[in-house]
């Protein structure tokens, strides 16, 4: 029989958690919890929504692990809370691992984790809790991802790179080998980081500038 789990949350990420447990894990999804002022409708994907207030009435920690299905809302902040919250309550805090990630870590991921396709995870990386890993990273050997962090798809996290607390990394971002980068930090899409980025620091790439030749002008296209 496969263990059982309900879902933390209602929203496109719990939808997407709810078709990767239930294709490709040893879980089967039994329903879904958020908080009671914000639950919309009594069912989600086909399953109870139950207040979380009361989720341990009907599907207690017992029989029943836990995955919290948020986004990096508030610095990951909310999602914390919420892992916290689903711990304090007693629960088994579920990870999910995509069949098709590379993981040559030896399994260093803590709970909580939503490690998606296409993922490469190298030798003597160590994962913490509550960490997002999107489509596509590269995550090189010897590097620490620290608690209650995101990483959005297709970064390249390079050797020995240490990630603290409640980051978050963004679309196609590169880091370099050996760098620091400080709890509550924001690095945005595209940006190129060569050396270590102070706590609470917002890193952000050039955007691209529209040519100030028109697409008709051009020949070769």
């Amino acid at each position: 029989m496969k263990n059982k789990l309900v879902i933390f949350g209602s929203g496109d990420i719990a939808q997407l958690a709810h078709f990767y447990f239930s294709s490709d894990s040893e879980f089967e999804v039994v329903a879904f919890t958020a908080d009671a002022d914000y639950i919309e409708s009594p069912t989600f994907c086909g399953l109870p929504v139950v207040a979380f207030e009361s989720v341990m009435n009907e599907f207690p920690p017992e029989s029943h692990s836990i995955f919290v299905a948020l986004s990096y809302s508030k610095l990951n902040l909310v999602r914390k809370e919420k892992y916290l919250a689903a711990k304090a309550l007693g629960y088994t805090v579920a990870s999910y691992i995509s069949s098709k990630a590379t993981v040559l870590n030896e399994g260093k991921i803590g709970e909580n984790c939503f490690i998606l396709e296409d993922n490469t995870i190298q030798p003597f990386v160590a994962i913490g809790n509550n960490v997002t890993l999107w489509s596509g990273n590269h995550i090189g050997h010897h590097s620490t991802l620290s608690d209650h962090t995101f990483i959005a798809s297709h970064v390249v996290i390079s050797g020995g790179v240490v990630i603290g607390e409640q980051c978050f990394i963004g679309v196609n971002a590169t880091l370099r080998d050996h760098i620091k980068i400080g709890d509550q930090c924001v690095i945005g899409a595209g940006t190129l980081l060569l050396a270590d980025a102070e706590p609470n620091g917002v890193y952000i790439g050039s955007s691209t500038e529209r040519s100030k030749v028109p697409s008709n002008k051009l020949r070769k296209i």
